[in-house]
C-alpha cells in the first residue's frame, strides 16, 4: 500500500519517510510533512480500507507534529530540543489510578493481606509494561496518589482511632523507608511480612533489541532454534529477582 512513496532504502523512500508502524488494528504513520500525510497518505489508507469494509476512526485520526507529540499504545511519543521522549500518556495513567482507586475502594470490609494481594498484580503489570520508557517521576506520582487512597480507606475503617494508631496499625517503617503498607501474616511457619509493591520499585531498563535477520521466517522449521534463542533473550533479561518478569 505504501510503496508507491518508495521501497526501503531507496533515494525516494528517504525522501519521503513513509513509515507504518502498527500493533491490532492500531497503527501510525510517518511523513515528511503534514502536506504528504494529509493529502496522499490518508485517503490511500482509507482507499484501502474501503475495499475491505472498514474505515478511519475520526476520533483517533490526526496528523501532528512530532514536537507536538501524539499517543500509541498507553504512552506518549513527544521530540523536545531534537530528542524523542516516551513517557506514560496521560489517558492510560488516569484508567491504572482509577483501577486502583476502584479496588481500594471496593475493599470496605476484606483484611489488609487480601487489599495488598489484590493491588500488587495490578501495580506490577502496569509498571512492567512502563518501565522501558520514561517512567520514574510517573512511577512516584502514582505512588503517592496510591498512599492517599489507602491512607483514606485506613481512617475510614477507624474513624474514632487517632492518627498514629491508624499509621502504626497499617503502616511499616524499615525497608529502607517508612510508610510501607503492609503487615504480618501468621502461616504454618510462623509469620511473615506481606507488603504493597510500589511502582518505584520496578527498576526502569532501556528498551534491549537485537535486530532480526531479515530473511528469518518464523513459519520456517530450519528458523526454529533461532527464534529459540531471540525468544529467551528478553526472559533472561527482564527477569527480575523476586522471579516476576
Amino acid at each position: 500500500m505504501l510503496a508507491k512513496f518508495g521501497k526501503k532504502h531507496t533515494q525516494r523512500a528517504n525522501r519521503n519517510k513513509v513509515n507504518l508502524v502498527r500493533y491490532a488494528d492500531d497503527f501510525i504513520i510517518t511523513g515528511v510533512s503534514q502536506e504528504l500525510l494529509g493529502k496522499e497518505v490518508i485517503p490511500l489508507v482509507e482507499q484501502f480500507l474501503a475495499e475491505r469494509g472498514l474505515y478511519l476512526s475520526a476520533e483517533k485520526t490526526r496528523v501532528v507534529h512530532i514536537d507536538e507529540g501524539f499517543d500509541f499504545l498507553g504512552w506518549t511519543f513527544r521530540k523536545f530540543n531534537g530528542r524523542l521522549f516516551i513517557k506514560p500518556s496521560k489517558k492510560n495513567v488516569s484508567a491504572f489510578l482509577r483501577k486502583v482507586r476502584q479496588t481500594i475502594k471496593g475493599a470496605k470490609q476484606i483484611k489488609q493481606e487480601h487489599l495488598i494481594a489484590n493491588l500488587n498484580p495490578i501495580i506490577r503489570g502496569w509498571a512492567n509494561y512502563h518501565r522501558q520508557v520514561v517512567a520514574k517521576e510517573t512511577f512516584s506520582l502514582m505512588d503517592h496518589r496510591i498512599w492517599e487512597s489507602l491512607w483514606l480507606w485506613a481512617r475510614r475503617r477507624h474513624p474514632k482511632k487517632s492518627k498514629g494508631w491508624i499509621r502504626k496499625r497499617y503502616f511499616l517503617n524499615g525497608f529502607s523507608r517508612s510508610w510501607v503498607f503492609g503487615c504480618s501474616v501468621k502461616n504454618g511457619k510462623g509469620a511473615k511480612m506481606v507488603k504493597l509493591l510500589k511502582a518505584s520499585d520496578i527498576p526502569i531498563r532501556t528498551p534491549f533489541h537485537i535486530k532480526i535477520i531479515g530473511e528469518a521466517n518464523p513459519y520456517g522449521p530450519q528458523w526454529a532454534a533461532y527464534f529459540e534463542r531471540r525468544a529467551g533473550i528478553p526472559m533472561e533479561q527482564y527477569l527480575g529477582p523476586d522471579g516476576y518478569c
